[in-house]
């Protein structure tokens, strides 16, 4: 039994001992809340960038129907792992010699039949268009194990990637050439882009990105953007380092692997490794959701030729709306020049007027 006596005592000799160890004590403190107090951080910020992901719809996921859709023939194919997926091929309207082959790839909530919002242009100029519904969108089914989302992930690479070897297998059986554009709107560019640096050997020879963007780099946007709302302390999150937000966008990334059961490939990592191909980026001005800097951040990192337009007064996936007649002449000059391998004196397709080789 302990006499009262006894736990002042100890309480005594304990506090004798702090105080001869006080630089000891000091140090063990200091190293514990800065070990501490960035996890807390960092888990505070991951939590919150996990549940935004998981549960917020985007202002992107209302489908569009500001067109008159365009039926075409109905085509199953498979994506590269497997899935089951609708497409189908609208053809060109010919007036003289074949032009090409577009594989075209629908924003998020969206489906095949949009095609025919952006894609008109290159019908009426001779291109044939394959469309294709993503899995878990418009008509392709959707898996137990997968939620679709507005970030593009390695589910909807494996269906790009499906489609690109169904056209190929196509264009082979129909005696025409094994070439091929890519024609993406934002998750779908993204999807574009990730697939083409594994297409080998490359049937693909340009691709153009509506609205594009890398996962990693919008959510680091999105994580400063959001910082306001729930930091605790305004000192902190207005002074995080550079070196702060990659670290926690690589966490982010770690995180979203097991959370998502899936992966979250970065485009603008795979835009360093991809051998040059001719890309063309085509980014609303006002754009709110996906700002401008983020295609501009994936055309510095792409390898010549480049080209991008900011279309003046226009929000995300409005660039057909707010300028339908240089949207039509610039995509179509854009396919023109690198698929079809027609050059018009002047191909206006970037910001500036590409003067002709031929």
């Amino acid at each position: 039994m302990i006499e009262p006596g006894m736990v002042e005592t100890i309480g005594w000799t304990a506090w004798d001992f702090i105080l001869r160890n006080w630089a000891l004590f000091s140090i063990v403190i200091t190293v514990a809340v800065v070990t501490i107090t960035p996890i807390l951080i960092l888990g505070r910020y991951v939590r919150i960038i996990l549940r935004v992901m998981g549960d917020t719809p985007p202002p992107l996921s209302i489908r569009i129907r500001d067109f008159e859709p365009i039926a075409g023939d109905e085509i199953d194919f498979r994506a590269l792992d497997g899935t089951s997926l609708q497409g189908m091929f609208l053809y060109g309207r010919r007036r003289g010699p074949r032009r090409g082959t577009v594989i075209f790839a629908h924003e998020f909530a969206s489906d095949m039949y949009s095609c025919a919002r952006y894609c008109r242009p290159l019908l009426d100029a001779g291109y044939d268009v394959f469309s294709f519904d993503f899995r878990g969108q418009g008509q392709s089914p959707g898996q137990d194990d997968y939620c679709p989302r507005q970030w593009v992930s390695d589910r909807e690479v494996a269906d790009m990637m499906g489609a690109i070897a169904f056209v190929e297998h196509w264009l082979e059986t129909q005696g025409y050439p094994v070439e091929l554009g890519l024609f993406g709107i934002s998750r779908g560019a993204a999807a574009a882009l990730l697939a083409a640096e594994h297409d080998e050997p490359s049937a693909v020879k340009c691709i153009l990105c509506d609205g594009a963007f890398s996962t990693d780099s919008i959510l680091e946007h999105l994580m400063k953007r959001w910082a306001y709302i729930f930091a605790k302390v305004r000192f902190l999150y207005e002074n995080h380092p550079p070196v702060f937000w990659r670290f926690l966008r690589w966490l982010v990334m770690r995180f979203t692997k097991r959370c998502f059961n899936c992966h979250f490939p970065s485009v603008r990592k795979a835009l360093k490794r991809m051998k040059p191909i001719p890309i063309f980026f085509i980014h609303g001005e006002k754009d709110s959701y996906i700002p401008v800097q983020q295609s501009r951040l994936l055309y510095d990192q792409a390898a010549q030729p480049k080209y991008i337009w900011i279309v003046p007064g226009a929000k995300h996936n409005q660039a057909a709306i707010a300028e339908p007649a240089p949207y039509a002449d610039r995509t179509v000059a854009f396919f023109d020049r690198y698929l079809a391998g027609v050059v018009a004196e002047t191909a206006d397709f970037g910001d500036h007027p590409v003067a002709s080789t031929a």
